[in-house]
Order: C-alpha cells, then structure tokens, then sequence
C-alpha cells in the first residue's frame, strides 16, 4: 500500500463519484437492463453458491471496487499472513489460524524459522486420541463411571466459535452426551448448566491460554468446589477436568494432570482459534473424524481465498460489497440471517469476528483513520426474524445490507416444513430488492390512505449464500469465508484486525472496582460521582 491516504487514492474518489451516481438506482431498472446479470454477478466455490446480484451495484461499481482491493494490496497482506511474517505488530505476533488447517503433508510454515506445522499436527493428535477415549467410555471419571456430561468453560472466542459450531454440527454429534457452554462470569450461567446433572459422570473443559482469564477461572473454580463437594478427594480434579492453555503451571496447581493440557500457540487469535485445541469440546462431541472434515472445509476457503482471481474470489467480493455499503452508501450496520436452525449461534460468533477485529478507529500508524470502520453485525435465523425486525429493513428509513444463508436440504425433512422454509428464503431477498410500487398496491384493490403504507420501495441490498446442506465440511467454508471477508475489510480500513486493545479498558477497571464492592468497611471511592454512587448504591442494598 502506498503512504498515500485511504480517502486520497483515485480509486476512493471514483467510487465516491459512483455512489452519487447511484443514489437513484433502482434494481427493477439494474435487472431489466442486464438480461445476464443474474448469471453473471454470481460465483461457486468450496460448496457454496453466492448470488450477489441482488445488490445496488452495476457493473461499474464492481469494477471499482476491484480497483480498491489492487490499490491497496489485499493479496500481498494475505500472502504475509499465510507466510506467517508477524502482522499482529501491536502485540508482535503472527497470525496463523489457517496453519490450524493445513491439510496438505509437502507445506511448512514458518515462524522465526521453525516450521509450526508438526506442533498442530501433534496436539491434532492429542486431541482425536482422547475424544476416541471419552466417547468410547475408556475415558471414565474418578469412581469408574463413564462420562455422560461434558462442560466447556471459557469467554469469547474460547466459547462462541465452539459454542456455535457444536450447534451447527448437532446432526453429527454423539447424543448420549450432554454437551453445554459456560461463559458468563453471572452465576446463574454454571449453576443452570450444573442442575440436575451427576459429578461422577461430569468433564469439564477449561479453556483459558494464560488460565487467569477471570471470567473463566472464576467458573472453573466454582465447577471444582461442584465436584468435590459430592468427591471430596482433590484427586478426583484429575479425572474431572482437562485444560487448553499454555500455563503448565497454573494448570497443575489446579489439580488437572499437564498430561491433559492441550496447547495452542500466540499466533492462534481467540475469535480465529476453534480449528486449534479451542475446538476439543467440539471434537469430543462430533469426534474426530467430523472434526478432520470441517477443517477439510475451512482449508478449501483458505485455499479459494490465496488463489482465485479478486473478480471471482468469494472473500474479497463480499469484502468489497460491505465497504461500498459501510463506506460510500452510508450503511451503519449488515444482518447474517441463516434459514438453518443449526445456524442460531452463528450471528453471534460473526459479531465477535467482526467486531472485535475490525472496530478500530486508528490505522496501522496510530493515526485517526477519515473513514468508517466495522459494521454492527447483528442477525437471528429466519423465519425468526421475519416476525421480529424484518419490517425496520423493508419499510424502515435505514439501509441495512444483508446475508441470507440457506441450504437445499434439511437434516430433518419433516413435512413441508423445509419448503415452506425455502420458500420463505426466496421470497424475502425478492421482496427486499423489488419491493411493491404504488400501481401494484392500487391493482390489488387496495385505495386511499391505506395505499402508501403498503408500498415496498425494495432496492434493499442482499446476498444469498446457498449450499446442498449444512455438513462439516461446508461449516468450515463458510466460517472461513466471513473470516477472510474480515481480513480483506481490515486490510482496506488500514487497521490492525488482529488485536483488540478495547476489551482492556474495561477490565482494568473491574478489577480496582471488585474490591471496594466487596469490602466490609467503608473505602474512599475515587471514580466518578455516577459509578460512585452506583458501588455505594449496591453496597447498600447488599446491607440490607
């Protein structure tokens, strides 16, 4: 990229003048006059089928866009990741999460020299010989019973990656095993994951790199009292918990044999970290052999993403169309509305991808960026939404591109529930882009005050991502595919996706604020008059 600002390239400002000349732009008229733009603005790759001509671009803008991506090199910072150079350079890391999903035997990796390859291939093995063992019933716990609940504990990207995909994959899961996620620091999230359920038969994966993380290790600790309050012998820990961490010695101290510590690396970024040991909840719920085929999935998508050309690189194309949205339309936020409901935590997971890696304010040299950065990412699986938000994006006054995500098959072809549910997948992009004109309405018998508010105005922006059915393998593309759309988004802004200096603050401030919560007498309080009086407030109340 040249030092030229992001705003200063040619390639900003033609895009600039393209977005005022679009403003007009009706997608009856885009359609109409391109007989083949349905055939054309579409691409396949790794099991997925995009359609994005349902949105406010001619052929123009497309080639504009492209034009961006060139200027402002996202194949040479793909290749820098891929290569392993240290692009995270606010905390001086790599960022290799597609390492986690190299399949390929004849490829090194390379970090500082060493090849990081037969490191994930070995904990990769770790992690399929002990799912063998626990779902086999090898693995028992502490009294000789066989494990029938499994708990991950972790935050963030420890628990909504995993959290989602197990979701995702529950058609592949062993469902004589309870599997649950605990994340929330509230105790209500353990103690209702805890109920009802027998210790003896309880495994608990912790899942904390430094094993500090508070939230974590505060639920860890209250899930160790749990079971040795029926145990009552520390020994029992051992059988009871494993760990993903690097903290051998925090780990051992806990009681969990560093045998059954599982590691991952500081080039795997929590929210990019499900195909690393992060994942071992999910592998001990759809077992190794899923687990192998949803990195299949993940490893074609980094595959597409370093070789197709950008004018038919899924990616870099729904990048590109979220910076023309974002950045030149004016769009604040972009819905993920999966039709699957396997697919309800993938929003979430989305968010915190999104999010956390590209809501940045300053560019790589520190400097206050000119131009928007991350959307909010929001979305529900349909047809949930369509009785919920779905009329802000037709009717409303704002502009919110969206995602519909749907598959041709269902796991549970019950009825005519799957068509009615494709039905419905088809008809609102249609609606959305379309709309309904003041003539249709008044043709359908619909007459005065009554007509405008049934008026569609459409030209409301979607893609349609389409598969055969949601398999692991397909999971792992499209998790992929969003992870590199990011990455291209991020390398445009300018910004550094890969770290995430803004959930520092916070935490800090918890931590002086804890204990003058807690304390028994009356401490001298130096925030401000408003979070002040909400301590004393709270210490009041617990008082009485």
């Amino acid at each position: 990229m040249n030092n030229k600002p992001l705003t200063d390239t040619p390639e900003w400002r033609q895009l600039v003048r393209q977005a005022s000349s679009m403003k007009h732009a009706s997608m009856r008229e885009l359609f109409a006059a391109d007989a083949s733009r349905a055939s054309d603005l579409c691409l396949e790759a790794c099991g997925l089928f995009l359609d994005y001509s349902k949105n406010l671009v001619d052929r123009q803008t497309m080639h504009q866009l492209l034009a961006l991506a060139q200027t402002c090199e996202v194949h040479p910072a793909a290749e820098r990741m891929f290569g392993g150079e240290r692009i995270n350079q606010t905390e001086n890391r790599a960022v290799l999460h597609t390492a986690l999903r190299e399949r390929r035997e004849d490829v090194s990796i390379c970090v500082d020299g060493e090849d990081v390859l037969p490191a994930v291939r070995e904990v990769l093995d770790q992690m399929g010989r002990f799912s063998d063992a626990v779902r086999s019933g090898d693995w028992v716990g502490h009294t000789g019973k066989r494990i029938r609940n499994i708990i991950n504990i972790g935050i963030g990207g420890s628990d909504l990656g995993p959290a989602m995909a197990y979701e995702a994959l529950k058609p592949y899961s062993q469902r004589d095993v309870q599997v649950q996620f605990v994340s929330n620091v509230d105790g209500t999230h353990l103690a209702e994951a805890l109920l009802g359920l027998n210790p003896e038969e309880t495994l608990f994966v912790v899942v904390s790199k430094t094993f500090t993380t508070q939230e974590t290790m505060t639920n860890a600790q209250s899930a160790r009292e749990w079971l040795l309050d029926t145990m009552e012998d520390e020994a029992s820990v051992a059988r009871h918990f494993v760990a993903v961490s690097t903290n051998k010695e925090a780990v051992s101290a806990f009681g969990i044999d560093p045998a059954n510590m599982f590691v991952f690396w500081d080039w795997v970024g929590g929210r990019y970290s499900m195909c690393s040991a992060v994942g071992l909840t999910l592998m001990l719920a759809i077992g190794k052999e899923n687990f192998g085929r949803m990195l299949d999935g993940f490893h074609a998508m980094d595959r597409h993403f370093m070789e197709a050309p950008y004018d038919q690189n899924m990616p870099v194309l729904l990048g590109l169309l979220g910076i023309w949205y974002n950045n030149f339309l004016g769009a604040q936020t972009h819905a993920v509305l999966p039709y699957d409901q396997y697919l309800a935590r993938f929003a979430a997971h989305l968010q915190q991808m999104d999010m956390e890696s590209n809501g940045k304010y300053v560019n790589e040299d520190g400097i206050t960026v000119r131009w928007q950065t991350g959307p909010i990412i929001w979305g529900e699986p349909g047809t949930n939404g369509q009785h919920a938000f779905y009329q802000l994006i037709h009717q409303g006054t704002k502009l919110i591109p969206a995602d519909f995500i749907g598959f041709c098959k269902s796991h549970h072809p019950m009825g005519d529930h799957h068509d009615k549910l494709l039905a419905n997948f088809l008809a609102q992009t249609e609606a959305l882009a379309f709309g309904k004109t003041r003539s249709e309405v008044e043709r359908e018998g619909v007459q005065g005050p009554l007509v405008p508010h049934k008026v569609f105005m459409g030209n409301r922006p979607t893609n349609t991502i389409l598969a055969d059915q949601l398999t692991p393998e397909v999971l792992g593309s499209l998790t992929a595919l969003y992870e590199h759309k990011v990455f291209v988004q991020g390398v445009i802004w300018q910004v550094f996706s890969f770290d995430q200096w803004g959930v520092e603050l916070g935490k800090a401030l918890a931590s002086k604020i804890l204990p003058e919560l807690v304390a028994e007498d009356e401490v001298e309080l130096s925030h401000d008059s408003s979070t002040n009086a909400l301590i004393r407030r709270i210490r009041a109340a617990r008082r009485s």
